[in-house]
């Protein structure tokens, strides 16, 4: 080995031992982990269920009309009696299948509690992102950042040490969301394979790349951790309700349509679904990625070169 290599180790030994740190860092506080787990299980479970729309839409509900109905030749029926015919049908029947036609024409299934945990897994993989940036604040007023300068180990393993764990975790955190959701009656669908969470796993790649890189640079230059906390509770709400996390972005007004098609998170909520629930449209996925990919690599540039920067004593 040369002197060289000996005094500047690769960057791939910095990168690993510093990943490793993370990691260790955040699994030895359980209740961290428990606590990012936990608020979108809270939400699936209550959110999730007591929004339940298909309710809407069922014959219990549209039962409640009035006593009669006119209808064609001032003639007046009661309604769902279980004994009236339209065009051969039992209005019963119809009416019940009339809430699963609505479903999957506005929000693509039949359950609303799937549309939505999905939609939970893209909301964690963000915070996650845009959390892994607030780490590095520590690391500089405990002054082990500055420690780490003082070494040979080179700024990019630095940098990307922040960005990989920042994957990492999002896609553990993604993978446990989808195994809890499918207890609580996550529908997949037909398509859906293990080889489908490749495809899941190369989203949430993308947006953790993108966010945690800008994040970083953000965060990198902070002294105190109320800073980027509050730009990240911020901006997290707006992120969350003008995406398709909740609602189908085509019945939302025109105007906060404008802002949901720019937003990342709308795209890997898509994609996410494609690959889970929806009946894959291979199209429509490779654009959404195409998207994604592009939203990492103009933010990682961004993020990389003033974290590279601001990445100082």
């Amino acid at each position: 080995m040369s002197m060289v290599e000996e005094f500047r180790p690769r960057l791939i030994r910095g990168l690993w031992a510093l990943t490793l740190r993370e990691l260790k860092k955040w699994l030895s506080d359980p209740v961290m982990v428990i606590m990012f787990v936990l608020q979108p299980l809270i939400w699936m479970g209550f959110l999730g269920k007591s929004m339940n729309i298909n309710a809407l839409f069922s014959p219990r509900n549209i039962g409640k009309m009035p006593a009669s109905i006119p209808i064609p030749g001032n003639y007046l029926v009661p309604p769902l009696q279980g004994i009236i015919y339209v065009n051969g049908t039992l209005l019963q029947q119809l009416l019940s299948s009339i809430g699963s036609e609505v479903m999957q024409g506005t929000f693509g299934v039949a359950d609303y509690f799937s549309y939505m945990a999905v939609g939970m897994i893209s909301m964690i993989v963000v915070m996650t992102s845009t959390f892994s940036g607030v780490s590095i604040v520590w690391d500089r007023r405990l002054g082990f950042l500055n420690k780490v300068l003082s070494t040979p180990v080179s700024r990019a393993a630095i940098i990307f040490a922040k960005i990989l764990n920042a994957f990492l975790r999002a896609i553990f955190q993604a993978t446990v969301i989808l195994a809890l959701a499918y207890i609580l009656g996550l529908q997949l669908s037909p398509s859906f394979t293990p080889i489908n969470m490749l495809g899941i796993y190369t989203a949430v790649f993308l947006v953790s790349v993108g966010f945690s890189s800008i994040f970083l640079a953000f965060s990198i230059r902070s002294t105190r951790m109320e800073r980027p906390m509050q730009f990240i509770n911020l901006i997290m709400m707006p992120l969350m309700f003008a995406s398709n996390t909740f609602f189908p972005v085509d019945l939302m007004p025109e105007w906060l349509q404008v802002i949901v098609r720019v937003n990342p998170l709308t795209y890997l909520t898509d994609a996410l679904r494609q690959l889970t629930i929806m009946q894959l449209n291979l199209m429509r996925l490779m654009l959404d990625i195409a998207y994604l990919a592009i939203f990492a690599i103009v933010l990682a540039i961004i993020g990389i070169l003033l974290s590279w920067r601001y990445l100082t004593k």
